[in-house]
């Protein structure tokens, strides 16, 4: 049996961006059916909507079951970062809201037809 070695595309589709829960053992990442986020202070919260610090403020924003797909498509796509959005016009938004970003600050990766169809839309 070889040694351990970087994980391959099946293993990173099925495991990346999450870890077993400590308290259950469970490997499948839980469905967080929740609008909301509760805060230990009002500088907790602050400090979320600040951008200061990581977490969840609000579900249309982020919440952990989005976080997890979030690490596992840029995993996949072997980037620092990825970001789901809910419609296609939303993509559309982010992407165009992207383009007249310098590519040191902003890469995207994008399938031919999206780009197409940004590039008829502009």
């Amino acid at each position: 049996m070889s040694g351990y070695g970087d994980p391959h595309f099946d293993t990173l589709a099925l495991h990346a961006g999450a870890s077993p829960d400590p308290s259950t053992g469970a490997r499948a990442v839980p469905i967080h059916l929740t609008t909301s986020f509760v805060f230990e202070s009002s500088d907790h919260a602050a400090s979320l909507f600040n951008l200061e610090r990581a977490g969840h403020v609000y579900s249309r924003i982020s919440n952990p079951t989005n976080a997890v797909l979030e690490q596992r498509v840029a995993a996949l796509e072997g980037g620092i970062g990825a970001i789901a959005t809910a419609s296609g016009q939303a993509a559309l938004h982010l992407a165009v809201a992207m383009a007249p970003m310098p590519p040191s600050r902003a890469a995207t990766r994008c399938s031919r037809t999206a780009l197409v169809g940004l590039l008829m839309r502009l």
